[in-house]
C-alpha cells in the first residue's frame, strides 16, 4: 500500500483495489479455516435488514430496487452526525454542499438540481422536504437512513426522479428506560454534547427525548482580519410520543427543531484556493442563520387483511444569509438574503397485510398498496444586494440596494398512486405501479432598486403541471439466496418559477427521465456475505440545470437545457468474516453526459459531462470488535473513500481531479462507558468539491470552497 501526498490532494489509487480484494479473500479464508478445524463452527451470519424503500416494510435483499441502508448501529460506528456523512459507502452518490447548512444537495447517478427543486427528495419519517433547505439537519435518535437510487416517482411523486433519502426515527421503548450522554471533543475547538432518553410512561405509551448542542471554529481564515469565517454553532432537539392503544394500532407524534448560527461562506477564487487552501481575503464577514421546526403524526393500523397508514407533516423554516458577494478585500457588493417557508402535507395509504396477501390462485398471490397525497407550500424571499458607489454606473455616485427578488411562490398539489406485486410459485414477482400528480403554482415577484434608478420588474404568474409516472419490474429467485431483476421506471420533476432569472427565464418546465435497470442480489457463504450488482441506463428530457445568472453575482436560476444520458454500474459487498469482524465495500461507475443539441446559456454543451458527477465512487473498509474480558470490549473501524474527477460547470471549463479520504475510529467500552478516538481525512487530502462560475469578480473565473480538512478528536459516552 503506497501513499503519495501532494500539496493539493492525496492520490491512493491502489487502496480501494487492495481492500476490495481483501473483501473477497478474507471471508473465504475464514470459512475455509473453520471448515478445517474438524468442529462445527458457531453460526455467524449477517442480520436481516428491513427497509421502507417501497413504503411498506420489506427485506432489502428481496427488493428489485437499488437501495443502501445505514442502520442505527452503523451510524454510531461511523460517527455520523449529518445525512451526507452516511452516504460515503453508497455507490454513485455524492452531496454537493457549501458551508451553509441549507445548501446540501444529493446527487444520484448524475441526477441533481436546484435546492428549491431537488431531484433527490429527502423524507424525514415519511414527510417530504420540498426544499433542500431542510434536508440536512443534525441527526438525533435515528434508526436508519436509506439511499434509494433510481426514479421513485411511481410511489413518491415529484422530485424523486433521481431517488429518495429516507430518514427514519427510532421508536421510543415501551418496556424499559434507556439513555445515553455523548460528548465528543475535537480539533478546531469542536465540542458537542448530545443526550437521549427513552422509555414507557404507561404500558401503551412511550416517550423519547433527544437534545444536543454542537459548535466548532472555522476551517478558513480571513487574511484581512485574521478571523475564522466559517464557524458553526447549532442547538437541536427531538421529542416523540409512541402510543399503541391496541396491538393493531400505533400512533407516533414527532416534534423536532434546530437553531443554527453559523459563520459566512468560505468561498474564494478557485485559483487562490488551489495555492492557499482554507484562506480568503474579504472586507466584510457575514453569517448564516437557520431555524427549522417540524411536527409529524404517523398513525398505522395493521388489520388481518388491510393495513392503513396516515402521515401528516408540518415543516416551517427560516434562513438568513449575509455575505460579502464579491469575495474580495474591496468594499463592492454585499448580500442579505432572507427566506422562509411553511409546508403542510398529508398522505393516506392502504395496503394488503404483509402476512395476508390476496391469493389469486394456488400458485399466485397479490400484494398491493394504494394511496392519496396532498401538500401546500408558501415560500417567501427578500434578497437585497447592496452595491458600492459608482459600481453600477459612473453616473450613480451613491450606494444602491437591489431587491432581487422580493416576493412569494405558493404551490399546492394532489396525487393518487397504486402499486401491486404478483408473486408466482414463490419464484417470479411482477410489480407494476403508477402515480398521477397535479400541481398548481402561483408567483408574485418583484425586482427593484432603492433608490429607484431603473424600472421595477414584476412577475405575476400562475401555472399548472400534471404528470403520470409508471414503473414495472420482473424479478426471479433462482433459490432462497439469489434474485435477479429487471426494472423500468419513469421519473419527473415539477416545473416552476424562478424567483430571479435573466429575461425570459422566469418559468422552467418539467423534467422527465426513463430509467432501465438490471440487477442481481445474492446471499452466500452460509449467510455471511451479501453481493449486489446493478447496471442502469437513464434518458433525460428537458433537463433542469441550476445556472448562474449573467451579471448577477451569486444568483442562480433553473433552466431546461435539453437532454442527457447516464449509464453505469454499481457493486456492493458486505461480509461477516467472523464473530465481531465485518468487511464492506462499494464501487459505482457513471458516465453522465448532455445529449447532442443541448444548449445552456446560449452555448452548445453537447456530449459534455454533467456537472458534479464523479466518473466513479469507491469505498472499502473493515470493522471489528473483541471482548478482552468480561464487560470490556475494544473496537475499531477503518474506511477508504475515493471520488473520481468532476466538472464544475456545464461547459466543462474547470473541475476537480480524483481524491481519496481515509477515516479511522477506535475505542474501548467498559460496561456503560465508552471512550473512543477518531480521525477523518487522516492524510489531509486537499480537494475542492464545490465551485461555480463567477466571471468578472474572480480572477480565475470561478469561486469555490475547500473540502473538509483533517479532523480528529475523542468522545466519551455513558449509557444505561
Amino acid at each position: 500500500m503506497r501513499f503519495v501526498v501532494s500539496p493539493h490532494r492525496v492520490r491512493q489509487s491502489c487502496v480501494p483495489i487492495g481492500i476490495a480484494v481483501a473483501l473477497v479473500v478474507c471471508p473465504s479464508w475464514t470459512i475455509a479455516q473453520s471448515g478445517q478445524s474438524g468442529q462445527a463452527p458457531n453460526r455467524v451470519e449477517l442480520p436481516e435488514v428491513t427497509v421502507t424503500a417501497v413504503k411498506e416494510p420489506a427485506t432489502i435483499q428481496k427488493l428489485p430496487v437499488s437501495v443502501t441502508a445505514i442502520t442505527a448501529s452503523m451510524l454510531m460506528q461511523m460517527g455520523v452526525r449529518i445525512v451526507s456523512d452516511a452516504a460515503l459507502l453508497t455507490p454513485n452518490t455524492v452531496f454537493t454542499e457549501f458551508t451553509a447548512r441549507k445548501l446540501s444537495n444529493a446527487r444520484f447517478r448524475g441526477i441533481g438540481s436546484s435546492p428549491a427543486n431537488p431531484a433527490v427528495a429527502t423524507f424525514l419519517d415519511g414527510v417530504p422536504q420540498l426544499n433542500a433547505s431542510t434536508s440536512s439537519i443534525e441527526l438525533l435518535d435515528v434508526d436508519q437512513i436509506e439511499f434509494v437510487r433510481g426514479p421513485q416517482s411511481a410511489l413518491y411523486g415529484r422530485n424523486t426522479l433521481g431517488g429518495v433519502v429516507n430518514v427514519i426515527s427510532t421508536r421510543p421503548s415501551l418496556t424499559t428506560w434507556t439513555g445515553r450522554l455523548t460528548a465528543p471533543l475535537g480539533n478546531y475547538r469542536a465540542r458537542d454534547i448530545r443526550a437521549e432518553l427513552s422509555g414507557p410512561l404507561a404500558p401503551t405509551l412511550g416517550f423519547g427525548l433527544a437534545i444536543g448542542h454542537g459548535e466548532r471554529d472555522g476551517f478558513t481564515t480571513n487574511q484581512v482580519t485574521g478571523h475564522t469565517i466559517d464557524d458553526r454553532s447549532a442547538t437541536f432537539g427531538k421529542a416523540q410520543l409512541f402510543w399503541t392503544p391496541t396491538p393493531q394500532w400505533e400512533t407516533r407524534l414527532i416534534v423536532s427543531a434546530e437553531r443554527s448560527r453559523d459563520g459566512d461562506y468560505a468561498l474564494s477564487d478557485l485559483g487562490g484556493l488551489r495555492s492557499a487552501p482554507f484562506s480568503v481575503a474579504r472586507d466584510f464577514e457575514g453569517r448564516q442563520d437557520r431555524n427549522v421546526t417540524s411536527a409529524t403524526i404517523v398513525a398505522r393500523r395493521e388489520g388481518p387483511a388491510i393495513s392503513v397508514t396516515s402521515t401528516s407533516g408540518f415543516v416551517r423554516w427560516t434562513t438568513q444569509d449575509v455575505t460579502d458577494l464579491d469575495y474580495s478585500p474591496a468594499p463592492l457588493i454585499t448580500r442579505d438574503n432572507a427566506e422562509k417557508a411553511r409546508q403542510l402535507s398529508q398522505e393516506v395509504r392502504f395496503a394488503s397485510a404483509a402476512a395476508a396477501p390476496v391469493r389469486l390462485s394456488t400458485s399466485t398471490t397479490l400484494a398491493w398498496q394504494a394511496g392519496v397525497f396532498g401538500f401546500t407550500q408558501k415560500y417567501e424571499q427578500d434578497a437585497v444586494n447592496t452595491f458600492a458607489p459608482f459600481l453600477i454606473s459612473q453616473f450613480v455616485p451613491f450606494p444602491v440596494s437591489q431587491h432581487s427578488p422580493q416576493g412569494t411562490i405558493d404551490e399546492s398539489g394532489l396525487a393518487v398512486f397504486g402499486h401491486a406485486t404478483f408473486s408466482m410459485n414463490d419464484t417470479v414477482d411482477i410489480t407494476v405501479g403508477v402515480r398521477a400528480d397535479r400541481e398548481q403554482k402561483t408567483a408574485s415577484l418583484r425586482t427593484f432598486f432603492e433608490p429607484q434608478i431603473a424600472p421595477t420588474r414584476t412577475t405575476d404568474a400562475e401555472n399548472t403541471w400534471a404528470n403520470v409516472s409508471p414503473s414495472a419490474s420482473l424479478s426471479y429467485r433462482a433459490g432462497p439466496d439469489t434474485m435477479t431483476y429487471v426494472a423500468v421506471s419513469r421519473g419527473f420533476k415539477a416545473g416552476g418559477f424562478n424567483p430571479t432569472a435573466p429575461p425570459s427565464g422566469d418559468t422552467y418546465d418539467e423534467e422527465h427521465t426513463w430509467n432501465s435497470e438490471v440487477g442481481v442480489k445474492t446471499t452466500w457463504a452460509d449467510g455471511r456475505v451479501w453481493t449486489n450488482v446493478a447496471a442502469f441506463h437513464i434518458d433525460w428530457s428537458d433537463l433542469q440545470l441550476n445556472l448562474p445568472i449573467p451579471n448577477a453575482p451569486g444568483q442562480f436560476y433553473i433552466s431546461n437545457v435539453g437532454g442527457a444520458t447516464s449509464r453505469g454500474v454499481e457493486f456492493e459487498l458486505t461480509a461477516r468474516a467472523g464473530a465481531g469482524i465485518d468487511l464492506f465495500g462499494s464501487f459505482g461507475y457513471t458516465r453522465a453526459r448532455f445529449s447532442s443539441g443541448s444548449v445552456s446559456s446560449g452555448a452548445d454543451v453537447s456530449n459534455n459531462d454533467i456537472p458534479f458527477t464523479p466518473d466513479y465512487t469507491a469505498a472499502a473498509g473493515i470493522q471489528f470488535s473483541r471482548a478482552l474480558r468480561e464487560a470490556v470490549q475494544v473496537f475499531g473501524r477503518g474506511e477508504v473513500v475515493r471520488h473520481g474527477a468532476i466538472q464544475y460547470d456545464d461547459g466543462n471549463t474547470a473541475g476537480e481531479a480524483a481524491y481519496t479520504m481515509v477515516n479511522l475510529r477506535g475505542g474501548v467500552q467498559m460496561r456503560a462507558v465508552t471512550v473512543e478516538g477518531w480521525i477523518r481525512n487522516a492524510f489531509d487530502a486537499r480537494y475542492i468539491p464545490t465551485a461555480f462560475a463567477y466571471p468578472g469578480l474572480a480572477p480565475s473565473g470561478f469561486v469555490g470552497e475547500s473540502g473538509r480538512p483533517r479532523t480528529f478528536g475523542v468522545s466519551l459516552s455513558v449509557g444505561f
